[in-house]
């Protein structure tokens, strides 16, 4: 019940921002304007959230319970996220860039990851996660020089658990690979191997590159 009138609510805050200018017109010429401006009070609070909070506080509901395509119709209802509050415009943008990925579109993945970091993010560890995302995206474009900024980036400025340490150190050692560095290669391997990740698909990896890296001299 709760959530079926917050989503009411979000859904239709213009609305009931105009329902609740009305009532205050009407309550201030037909009974008293000492007591009609607390409809328009409640009618600013609305539009300002509509525009600055956007659905964002629902989004993150349908995320957590894993329904990607509710979460995706709410964040295409925002058309003005120049408008969000920052922190939360970071957050958009982050979640955009999420899906953007998943549909393997990486440009508009990098720029709105890029979009994100200019917004600013609300805490280093977020800061860290989206500059390995823009060095995954681009090693998966063959930038290496890029992928090497970004992810030496996100592992200086910290990562917010060991499977995503793990991924910049692999991806790290990969790129020291092509350029036939096996110094800092098995460095960085060493390091993924440290992490101590509990992802299956990354200690998947990991097991793959051990066989790899003891062959190699050095």
């Amino acid at each position: 019940m709760k959530s079926t009138l917050r989503r009411f609510l979000v859904n239709n805050r213009l609305l009931l921002a105009a329902v609740l200018i009305g009532l205050g017109f009407w309550t201030g010429f037909a009974v008293t304007w000492w007591i009609a401006w607390i409809p328009f009070l409640v009618a600013i609070i609305m539009v300002t959230a509509h525009f600055m909070v956007g659905p964002m506080t629902l989004i993150q509901g349908y995320v957590e319970n894993g329904d990607m395509e509710g979460a995706q119709k709410f964040l295409d209802k925002v058309k003005y996220p120049n408008l969000l509050y920052k922190p939360i415009r970071s957050s958009y943008y982050m979640l955009r860039a999420n899906f953007s990925t998943m549909g393997e579109d990486l440009d508009k993945a990098e720029a709105d990851l890029k979009k994100g970091l200019e917004a600013g993010m609300p805490e280093k560890e977020y800061e860290g996660t989206a500059y390995l995302q823009l060095g995954s995206i681009a090693y998966k474009k063959g930038d290496t020089k890029g992928a090497l900024e970004h992810l030496r980036k996100a592992v200086k400025i910290g990562l917010p658990d060991e499977d995503s340490k793990a991924t910049a150190f692999l991806q790290l050692s990969s790129l020291y690979l092509q350029r036939r560095d096996f110094k800092s290669a098995k460095l960085y391997f060493n390091k993924a191997k440290s992490a101590k990740a509990t992802n299956d698909q990354v200690v998947s990896q990991i097991k793959e590159m051990t066989k790899y890296m003891a062959r190699i001299p050095g």
